[in-house]
């Protein structure tokens, strides 16, 4: 993949990493639109990007639909698609306490975007999706179910459009960062400097472009999460009793309130 003159759709692109990888492949020659939720936001991050603005919900089906006419019309047929918005929440109670809709907004708008474009990349050839999961897709998230659950089923997601689809001309990554310094958990890249392991938007931005350049299926902008991952397909059960052991040290002395910490410790 190179992405000069590429069409790319880029879903909470007003900030953090979204917004960081449309600079990023602005720079590259690339048409990019990105999509997000506040119009006032999206304007000025699209007029400081110099980039098409969408305003897009990505739990509502409907609006996704139209944000992708929107950006056809406006900047030709989509090559590449990155769904990159996201929430955490954190859970109020027990793992299964998270409302219906906040375990549906966690997810979907992968699904919602492969069933609006895939008709047309496969009558074309060609296509690639990139979808902005999480180091938690492959390990956990300490205190939210929801958001750990729907991270794999999102890497699952995109595994079965890999499998189905590789073979017709369409591209697949998935993106699996562990601690990113974005609005999402209130950082911003200063605090890099001074949280081992913490990653700026910048950098997971490079790495995903690398990636995709590589036609590489599993990005993972920190490398240990790999190790993390072979250590518990390993030895499921003693992986199970670590995590025990650390939500216990966690929520001791960092309290349930420092969820950005807990995110960095899975």
């Amino acid at each position: 993949m190179e992405f000069d003159g590429k069409t790319i759709v880029i879903t909470g692109g007003a900030s953090g990493i979204g917004a960081a990888l449309a600079r990023a492949l602005q720079a590259k020659g690339a048409r990019v639109a990105i999509a997000d939720r506040d119009a006032a936001t999206v304007r000025d991050a699209a007029e400081e990007i110099g980039c098409l603005g969408l305003v897009c919900d990505v739990t509502v089906e409907t609006e996704i639909e139209a944000c992708v006419r929107d950006a056809t019309t406006a900047l030709g047929r989509i090559d590449v698609f990155v769904s990159n918005a996201g929430i955490f929440a954190g859970q109020s109670g027990h793992a299964a306490s998270a409302s219906d809709d906040v375990w549906m907004q966690n997810w979907m708008a992968h699904v919602y975007a492969a069933r609006c474009l895939l008709p047309d990349m496969l009558a074309r050839g060609v296509g690639y999706f990139v979808n902005v999961s999480s180091a938690a897709g492959l390990l956990n998230q300490i205190g939210d179910a929801a958001y750990s659950a729907t991270k794999h089923a999102a890497v699952s997601f995109a595994e079965s459009l890999a499998i189905s689809h590789g073979a017709q001309g369409i591209g697949v990554s998935v993106v699996c960062p562990q601690y990113v310094a974005t609005p999402l958990i209130g950082m911003t890249a200063p605090d890099a400097d001074a949280r081992p392991g913490l990653l700026t938007a910048e950098e997971v931005a490079q790495s995903i472009i690398a990636g995709v350049e590589g036609g590489q299926f599993l990005i993972l902008p920190h490398a240990e999460v790999a190790q993390h991952a072979q250590r518990r397909a390993q030895d499921h059960d003693r992986w199970i009793d670590g995590m025990r052991r650390l939500q216990q040290k966690s929520v001791s002395e960092l309290g349930d309130a420092h969820q950005a910490e807990l995110y960095r410790l899975n």
